[in-house]
């Protein structure tokens, strides 16, 4: 007998967004207020959609699973490690792999809805089912991996 799968749909303007402090040690600038809320997530855990907003402020944002950022409204000045610049406006997106490291420049607000995946949790999930495999990357064992929560 075949599972049914239930869709989940949701309207991002009526998300209610809660408290989601940035870390205090990545502020560079100002006093950035971030919000976020839960759009989406896959049944084992290891991939979500999110909305996030954040008003005007200057900080690091360190990526420690691949997040594809999609800008809803507003615009944010986006540096990498290697001095590249680019200003994301609405209907711009963008890619931060696992282990980069950007500066955010919010001049006033910006709102977002990143998406991201962490392949360690789908293999757990993985590994969960078939006990007799091991996860071989060498990825899912760093601190960076193994630090990834999803606190919703």
């Amino acid at each position: 007998m075949e599972t049914i799968k239930r869709i989940e749909f949701n309207i991002a303007d009526h998300a209610a967004l809660k408290p989601a402090p940035i870390n205090a040690d990545w502020i560079i600038e100002g006093a950035p207020v971030a919000r976020n809320a839960l759009l989406s997530r896959s049944e084992d855990g290891s991939a979500f959609t999110l909305i996030w907003d954040c008003t005007a402020g200057l900080f690091e944002w360190r990526y420690s699973i691949d997040e594809t950022v999609y800008i809803l409204e507003g615009s944010v000045i986006v540096e990498d490690a290697a001095g590249g610049t680019r200003r994301l406006e609405a209907g711009a997106t963008a890619l931060f792999p696992a282990g980069s490291r950007a500066v955010w420049r919010v001049e006033s607000y910006v709102r977002r809805s990143p998406s991201a995946a962490n392949p360690c949790r789908a293999a757990i999930s993985w590994r969960k089912k078939s006990p007799r495999r091991l996860c071989e990357r060498s990825d899912c064992a760093s601190p960076e991996m193994t630090a990834w929560k999803c606190s919703m």
